[in-house]
């Protein structure tokens, strides 16, 4: 619209302004601050989260696949080891997609908060750095790729664990949602915990110790660089997403019902059984030390951990079948990981993986 002196009232009136109050912003249904305006924050745990983030950055193609293409075209793998990378890559290549397409679709919409949503979208850059790095991967070894990309469709234990997923990206995009009643605040929450908890903090992780004991052996030793860096992201990933659902609790605690929790439990045990499930089909007759008997326990022991840092009860009681891994991914010491200094944190060219 044009203005003329004959018509100073057609200017749209100002809105009332006011320096932000940090002690006014909230996790989800905040009207009260400017969700786009970062300072003062509130919520330091989100930037440091953020920062510890920029400061593992990476990209696939820095890592190298020569030895990796020499192996996988030679007869060093047996069939049962080839089939352990495939289903793996065939899970995670489109997992990595359903996270991110939750956090960009789903998540960001309900957050209020501007220093969470700061680390969001370096979450989301990440989880396209990792969709990258499956497609790096495939390309390098010469994989079939309509075999892996299909995976989610074609292999019933990988289908499983998507559609767990799947419906609660659906539930949160429905033209009707909204976190402003109890019922979709309760349905947002159930959300992070079925994201952040069980697919980032249970489903990725019986990968992650499969594909490293490989590179342990010092076999395949790029895709198992590759992973290590994947590994890091994902330890963020789970400590905001954590962070991100005890804030909500506490902000709102009307919202944490013992009916909600047990079912909270309930999504956790039914997920422990589908990853019990995949590892089987994965290891159907053991290889490397590793076998679907083992990986139950390994994946109650995780879920423990998961249930225990969100203030439910531990249902399994299974100690961690493998030791070893105790430097790799550093379980023990997972829970405190982000009370370190941002100064321990390292490019990715410079990270040491002793």
């Amino acid at each position: 619209m044009f203005l003329t002196a004959d018509a100073p009232n057609s200017l749209p009136a100002a809105p009332a302004t006011g320096r932000v109050d940090a002690r006014a912003k909230r996790l989800i249904n905040c009207n009260e601050v400017d969700v786009n305006q970062l300072m003062p924050l509130k919520y330091r745990w989100a930037w440091e989260h953020y920062l510890n983030g920029c400061a593992n950055h990476w990209m696939p193609t820095e890592v190298p696949m020569h030895k990796d293409i020499e192996t996988w075209k030679s007869s060093k793998l047996t069939d049962d080891e080839r089939r352990v990378i495939l289903r793996n890559l065939g899970f995670f290549s489109t997992a990595e997609s359903l996270v991110g397409n939750n956090l960009v679709l789903a998540i960001f919409r309900h957050v209020t908060n501007a220093e969470c949503r700061q680390y969001l979208l370096r979450q989301a850059f990440e989880e396209a750095v990792h969709s990258h790095t499956f497609l790096y991967i495939v390309e390098s070894l010469g994989l079939n790729e309509g075999e892996v990309f299909n995976m989610y469709h074609e292999v019933p234990s990988i289908a499983r664990k998507d559609e767990l997923e799947m419906e609660l990206t659906a539930e949160i995009l429905s033209p009707d949602f909204t976190t402003d009643t109890f019922e979709g605040a309760q349905a947002f929450l159930k959300n992070l915990i079925g994201y952040y908890l069980i697919m980032e903090g249970i489903f990725f992780y019986t990968g992650f110790v499969m594909v490293l004991s490989f590179h342990r052996r010092n076999l395949m030793t790029g895709i198992g660089e590759q992973f290590q860096y994947i590994l890091r992201d994902e330890s963020i990933h789970l400590n905001f997403g954590i962070d991100l659902i005890n804030g909500i609790r506490y902000e709102n605690p009307e919202l944490w019902t013992p009916e909600f929790q047990e079912a909270m439990i309930e999504r956790v045990r039914l997920a422990v059984e589908l990853e019990i499930a995949y590892a089987h089909d994965v290891l159907p007759r053991g290889i490397l030390g590793l076998n679907g008997d083992l990986f139950r326990d390994y994946v109650q022991f995780i879920a423990d951990r998961r249930l225990e840092r969100i203030g439910l009860a531990p249902q399994y009681g299974s100690s961690n079948p493998f030791p070893w891994m105790s430097e790799t991914m550093d379980l023990a010491k997972e829970k405190n990981f982000f009370e370190t200094r941002v100064t321990e944190y390292q490019s990715a060219s410079t990270l040491s993986w002793d």
